[in-house]
């Protein structure tokens, strides 16, 4: 999930979802398998295969796993053919919602998400309704209890080409476009800087706060698409207390 701050949302999966851990494995490989078939098991020259084990990194996904994943996309097909797939529409009180999927039955998902939407107080709309209001951009996440010297790390990020830097409650968030991702991957894994999270991902020009009765239904809606097998990853631009 995606909402204002990206870190906001792993805070919240690696506190509450050891119920769905199966189902966040199952997604991350699924994930890997593609990205090999698609573009070989070489991170260094498959940048989706590179962002997908980093992601597996992140949610601590057993290197057992990891290695079943890709045995999996360079071997014959399983008979599985998912096709990639996005969603858009609205979540409750007014925010856009954006949905990537991995599916290997589009009548299916397309069910279940408008079912997913209308349920919790949205609508599912048509493509493009919402996309304009996002931006493909890197974003990399570090935990100031790793690394203090804010103004040492903001020289780095942005003399390895970051666009934008902010300092959060407990982290610090860099923001860059997709390209830039390598470089200031390398500049931080140079002066050891460990990153809590480090993607290509979607975010929003501008956020809408969403409270009350309508952040319920939206934290519902978010759980709901995070137990869907078939959606991989959701991007808003909703903010919410965290409470």
């Amino acid at each position: 999930m995606s909402g204002h701050s990206k870190w906001a949302n792993i805070k919240r999966k690696k506190g509450a979802n050891d119920a769905i851990r199966g189902k966040i494995t199952t997604k991350i490989g699924r994930e890997i398998t593609i990205a090999v078939r698609m573009g070989g098991a070489d991170p260094v020259g498959n940048m989706r295969l590179k962002l997908a084990l980093t992601k597996a990194k992140a949610n601590n996904i057993p290197k057992d796993n990891i290695n079943r994943a890709i045995q999996k996309g360079l071997g014959a097909s399983d008979g599985s053919s998912y096709e990639e797939l996005t969603y858009e529409g609205y979540g409750p009180g007014g925010s856009a919602i954006m949905l990537s999927v991995l599916t290997d039955n589009r009548n299916r998902t397309a069910a279940d998400v408008r079912h997913i939407f209308s349920k919790y107080g949205g609508n599912l709309g048509e493509s493009g309704c919402v996309g304009w209001m996002f931006k493909q951009k890197a974003v990399f996440v570090v935990e100031k209890e790793t690394y203090d010297d804010e103004d040492a790390l903001m020289e780095l990020v942005l003399d390895a080409g970051a666009d934008d830097f902010e300092a959060q409650d407990d982290v610090y968030e860099i923001t860059a476009e997709p390209e830039a991702f390598d470089a200031i991957e390398k500049a931080l894994g140079e002066k050891g800087i460990e990153t809590a999270s480090a993607e290509i991902t979607m975010v929003p020009d501008t956020t809408v706060k969403v409270e009350g009765a309508d952040a319920v239904k939206m934290q519902k809606m978010l759980d709901a698409l995070d137990e869907n097998d078939d959606v991989q990853d959701v991007y808003g631009n909703y903010e919410m207390e965290e409470e």
